[in-house]
């Protein structure tokens, strides 16, 4: 979380604008420090930024070129040390699965019948507008819930709909 009196302090800078660490998620993918970042900072906005216990950063950003533009990315900050190279890869895997780019490899058959179920039809329905069993449909649809670490059917359309899977 970061502290209030920076948000307002940085809000009412307009410092996004000229904040380097956006202007690198804008420009590249991947993940950097910002002691490694070789964009300009006239306005100062990391001299600003330490001085509000958040002298240590990086940025992520995750862009496919399937994602038609859409990004996402990840400002992080820390107070007592810069962020280790293991730290970075944990940072941009979890940029990458909120992002969707952590694909849990759902197969056609279990997105249909997610989607099917995400549509109100029950099980009988869904197996029957699919030509299979209602077993076959429940192993699809556990599968589903495994493989993205849903405890149930709804947060597994939820979790689905939000990765764009749906």
């Amino acid at each position: 979380m970061l502290p209030e009196r920076w948000i307002e302090f940085y809000s009412t800078h307009g410092l996004v604008v000229h904040d380097p660490a956006m202007r690198w998620a804008y420009s590249n993918t991947g993940a950097i420090r910002f002691s490694e970042m070789t964009i300009s900072d006239p306005q100062q906005v990391r001299a600003h930024a330490a001085v509000f216990a958040l002298g240590y950063g990086a940025v992520v950003s995750v862009l496919r070129p399937e994602d038609r533009g859409r990004r996402s990315y990840g400002l992080f900050f820390r107070d007592d040390r810069d962020f280790q190279v293991e730290e970075l890869a944990k940072l941009l895997h979890e940029v990458e699965a909120m992002h969707g780019g952590d694909s849990p490899n759902l197969t056609l058959a279990e997105i249909e019948a997610l989607r099917l179920q995400s549509e109100g039809l029950r099980l009988k329905q869904i197996a029957a507008k699919l030509g299979i069993s209602e077993s076959a449909v429940k192993a699809r649809l556990n599968n589903v819930k495994r493989k993205l670490g849903a405890r149930t059917q709804s947060q597994a359309a939820s979790i689905a709909a939000a990765r764009r899977i749906l």
